[in-house]
């Protein structure tokens, strides 16, 4: 590989390094580019209302549902790391939005379930309450779209 011209193509050489971008299979895929920047946009606006949706139900009415409540800024906390990721780029991020996508959907279906099984555990609705059904089941669709973006990144 020839060295570095200016000082500006040596910059471009260390970010790819560090973000794992512009080496191997995946060579120049950006995970925040195309639909990617669809689902950045997604997760980031799901980040904000359930954080904020927690955060408020916490502070003014804990006593009545702090399951739901601790699930929905549980919740939050994945979509802001999927976002990180997502944003971030690399390989590194790539594998860890994957895992935390897969997390994500194991959280919808068992929180889903549970909610429909045994509705009195949950006084008021978490955002994984019915599968999404209070957000046009959108947080179950989102990490199926996800994970196939990713995958798709892979290759």
């Amino acid at each position: 590989m020839p060295e570095p011209t200016t000082q500006d193509e040596a910059q471009d050489g260390a970010q790819e390094e560090r973000t794992g971008r512009g080496r191997g299979a995946g060579a120049g895929f950006d995970l925040g580019q195309g639909p990617g920047r669809l689902l950045v946009w997604l997760y980031g606006v799901f980040t904000v209302a359930a954080a904020s949706r927690s955060i408020v139900q916490m502070i003014v009415d804990f006593d009545r549902a702090p399951l739901a409540y601790v699930l929905s800024a549980a919740a939050a906390l994945v979509y802001a790391f999927i976002t990180y990721s997502l944003v971030r780029g690399g390989e590194q991020a790539r594998s860890a939005a994957l895992v935390c996508c897969a997390v994500e959907l194991a959280g919808v279906v068992v929180v889903g379930t549970w909610t429909l099984v045994e509705p009195s555990a949950f006084p008021d609705a978490t955002v994984w309450s019915d599968y999404g059904m209070d957000y046009l089941f959108i947080p179950v669709i989102l990490p199926v779209t996800a994970m196939a973006w990713l995958r798709r990144a892979e290759r």
